[in-house]
């Protein structure tokens, strides 16, 4: 069978599923989701055994330490993912949800109800709890997947996913709701992503490349950021140790995730007492830092930033730091430079901070906060299938209302149409 016959099938195999997931009622689905978190937990040796593999080939292979650790499934990260499918169960469920209701002269009844997208595809790299996260998130709004995760964590990925099909189908989910793709091929993806009429959205996260692969070989919607490039800035108001505390959090908690800090900017009139002090708890953590002129000035120790490092999303323990006249220029340096991801400002000011929030153009903006929160567990979401950037049809972190689309139920006693 050729690739484009395989993957052809796969859809169509989901695109039959997807119909029967849709008259699944939420208890159902939500049985069935506590069969997949047994299941997991059933299997967790096979999983860390299998995840053992993938990491230490990706060390053989000399990947960075920070994309090993998005790799690695430590207990604690076996627990959350299986805790995170029971979180998705206990959530409600969306689909059906009537949104509005209204009548019209004519006595025609209205009623905007939300309802699944149908078959999503998934294309990621390097973190196998993905598999975990985003099935469960589309069993839960009745939409069947189509997994394809990075090589590096082929073997962790199918032991997850086989975990996960084998529960559901002890708890009644319809055949091929999720399906893993299984080759490492690239062509599988291209093949994937020019499924019109089959594949309803797709989803790819992971680094640029890999989103700007997808977009240029698909031929269905699709939902993407293409950097985490998030900026913290310090105002002038800013109290100095709450914003030690945030930058080293938003910066070191885990450098290799889109919702780390990569740019800090400070305002020149809090640069000189708070910069020294940044720079030596940063250091001693192990961040390289690479100062603007103004930067280096305070700070001799750091590196001289380039334009590009302005542009870049390090994913690892780097930090371009600058130093501005004004919140104006922060807010223009941010848009300029920024992802449209997550941003965030330390101050004092109200009105600092409000103008902050209205003149930021990104998917999440803080005050006083790590940019580290943006996630849809800590948002409370439950489990997140990814953070979108775009701005049609969701954005930020992307929960169970944000894989839903909606459809009109029009009840009528006989009326047409003159």
């Amino acid at each position: 069978m050729s690739l484009h016959a395989e993957m052809l099938a796969v859809g169509q195999a989901s695109l039959e599923a997807s119909r029967r997931l849709a008259v699944l009622g939420s208890r159902r689905k939500n049985a069935i989701l506590e069969a997949m978190a047994e299941a997991v937990e059933t299997s967790r040796k096979a999983i860390a055994e299998a995840n053992a593999g993938d990491v230490q080939a990706a060390r053989a292979a000399g990947m960075a330490p920070a994309l090993v650790d998005r790799l690695t499934l430590t207990d604690k990260r076996i627990d959350a993912m299986i805790a995170g499918i029971r979180e998705v169960a206990a959530l409600k469920d969306p689909v059906g949800h009537k949104i509005s209701r209204w009548i019209r002269p004519n006595g025609l009844e209205i009623v905007k109800r939300r309802v699944p997208i149908g078959v999503i595809a998934i294309i990621y790299e390097s973190r196998p709890n993905v598999t975990a996260d985003t099935a469960a998130l589309c069993i839960k709004t009745s939409n069947a997947v189509i997994l394809r995760g990075g090589k590096e964590a082929i073997n962790s990925n199918r032991a997850i996913a086989d975990a996960m099909a084998e529960g559901g189908r002890k708890g009644g989910l319809p055949e091929n709701a999720i399906q893993l793709i299984r080759t490492t091929d690239r062509e599988a993806v291209r093949e994937l992503v020019r499924l019109d009429g089959i594949v309803d959205m797709v989803i790819p996260r992971g680094g640029e490349s890999l989103i700007r692969a997808v977009v240029e070989n698909a031929t269905v919607p699709v939902l993407k950021h293409y950097k985490g490039i998030c900026a913290t800035y310090v105002d002038e108001s800013a109290d100095v140790e709450m914003a030690l505390r945030i930058v080293e959090n938003a910066k070191c908690q885990r450098p290799g995730t889109c919702n780390a800090t990569e740019t800090l900017l400070v305002h020149e009139a809090a640069a000189k007492e708070f910069l020294p002090r940044m720079a030596a708890a940063l250091m001693a953590r192990g961040v390289e830092l690479r100062g603007d002129a103004a930067a280096r000035a305070v700070v001799a120790d750091m590196k001289a930033a380039t334009d590009r490092d302005w542009d870049t999303e390090f994913l690892d323990m780097v930090l371009a730091v600058g130093v501005v006249p004004s919140l104006e220029a922060a807010i223009a340096h941010i848009n300029r430079h920024g992802s449209h991801h997550s941003d965030a400002i330390i101050t004092e000011s109200e009105n600092a901070a409000r103008r902050f929030c209205a003149e930021i153009d990104s998917a999440a903006v803080y005050v006083n906060a790590s940019t580290r929160f943006t996630d849809g567990g800590e948002f409370g979401m439950g489990a997140e299938i990814g953070i979108s950037t775009d701005k049609l049809h969701a954005r930020g972190p992307m929960g169970l209302e944000e894989l839903t689309t909606y459809k009109y139920v029009v009840t009528g006693n006989g009326q047409v149409r003159t």
